[in-house]
């Protein structure tokens, strides 16, 4: 484990989750089912999974290289989920154009170091902060180490994706660029039930969505809804292979393997819940969701038998009737898509930071993401303007 200068702190790099007991990280904001703000992909259960399984390693070309901020007593204080790249696979913030870019100008892109969640486009802390100390100047020293381990590794770059607000300051005080992108996301109004829901929308869309989920079921279709115990074996073979079909239809492979999702189920399987749909005594199609302490997560999909609206049913109007039972706040339904708005999903900015060495590439990016920042806002306003609720309710 290799040492970078703080002040009065110590950064160590280490080789990934396992430079942490699973009690230290679990001090770190988001990380613990037991605290606010959890994010079960920050998890430690969640992270040794990727690591365990093969998923995240060198050949993978995810290597770890998480960053431990110490005290003076040797306590970690603050940490950085970080990866060294040799490609820009399974992020959801696009940098391959600049790549290419900056190839074609002689220079050397990859390796790159990434601060994220591998495979996970959901916003969260990048800067991880012990519960007991002060943000601000922990953020800070984390923000400068990663900027510092780019500079000692001589990489090209350094990127975090998906970040929330409070950790914007300290990457932008750090010379981080900041680029934001769309999102799509289900904001629960306090609704009692989904019926609720339906009366905040305009009657011609309240219409609609009630005639798509009819649909959805009409070949005789029902839809478990699996967590805890109930992901057993059996169940999540039928999921994986829900989700190779989609991993090599979208992406030529699936980034996830068997082995990852045995060992979340093992590991945090009160975090999870299964959108199983079942036809003829047997599944046919699943979206798996991760629960944190107010939202909902929606993450992969998959299906081995094409019904009308079955998409839409079990991945965004599923999520919405679990949200409102389990009285969670938001349903983030990942990466893209415009056609969740029509399904009472907002368009929502996302936020990533991006520390660029090389000082031609850096104006060129920064010129690039100041076009790009107003294209998302601009988008922004048209979409809202054709968000499916009543307009006394937007």
């Amino acid at each position: 484990m290799s040492n970078l200068d703080q002040g009065e702190f110590t950064l160590r790099v280490g080789d990934g989750i396992g430079a942490f007991t699973p009690e230290e990280w679990s001090q770190l904001s988001g990380t613990s089912n037991n605290s606010p703000g959890y994010n079960p992909f920050l998890s430690h259960a969640f992270l040794s999974a990727l690591e365990d399984s093969g998923c995240v390693d060198r050949k993978a070309g995810w290597l770890p290289q998480f960053l431990r901020l110490e005290d003076a007593a040797g306590s970690v204080i603050g940490a950085v989920p970080c990866y060294l790249k040799g490609h820009s696979q399974g992020e959801y913030v696009f940098d391959h154009g600049w790549a290419d870019a900056f190839e074609r100008a002689g220079g050397r892109y990859y390796p790159k170091l990434q601060a994220s969640i591998p495979f996970t486009p959901a916003t969260g802390p990048r800067l991880l902060v012990h519960r007991d100390w002060d943000g601000p100047a922990v953020r800070a020293a984390l923000a400068n180490g990663l900027r510092q381990l780019a500079g000692q590794l001589g990489v090209s770059s350094a990127h975090s994706t998906f970040v929330n607000t409070d950790d914007l300051p300290a990457f932008t005080e750090a010379g981080f660029l900041h680029r934001i992108d769309q999102q799509f996301h289900f904001f629960n109004q306090g609704y009692e039930t989904y019926d609720d829901f339906l009366d905040s929308l305009a009657a011609r869309k309240r219409k609609a969505l009630k005639r798509e989920r009819r649909e959805a079921l009409a070949d005789g279709i029902t839809i478990d809804r699996l967590t805890g115990s109930a992901l057993t074996k059996p169940v999540w073979d039928d999921f994986f292979t829900f989700y190779t079909d989609t991993g090599n239809r979208k992406w030529g492979r699936p980034y996830l393997n068997r082995e990852f999702y045995r060992l979340i189920g093992e590991r945090m399987p009160g975090d999870i819940v299964l959108m199983m749909a079942r036809r003829d005594g047997r599944y046919i199609a699943g979206a798996i969701n991760f629960i944190g302490s107010d939202r909902l997560f929606g993450r992969h999909w998959g299906c081995i038998e094409d019904h009308r609206f079955l998409h839409f049913e079990v991945c965004y109007h599923q999520a919405i009737d679990f949200a409102i039972e389990r009285k969670l706040h938001v349903v983030e339904a990942g990466a893209q898509g415009e056609h969740k708005l029509a399904r009472g999903y907002l368009p929502v900015t996302t936020h990533s930071a991006h520390y660029i060495a090389h000082e031609g590439l850096r104006r060129a990016v920064a010129g690039f993401l100041e076009h790009e920042r107003n294209d998302v806002a601009m988008m922004s306003d048209v979409l809202n303007e054709h968000a499916p609720f009543k307009k006394s309710d937007c």
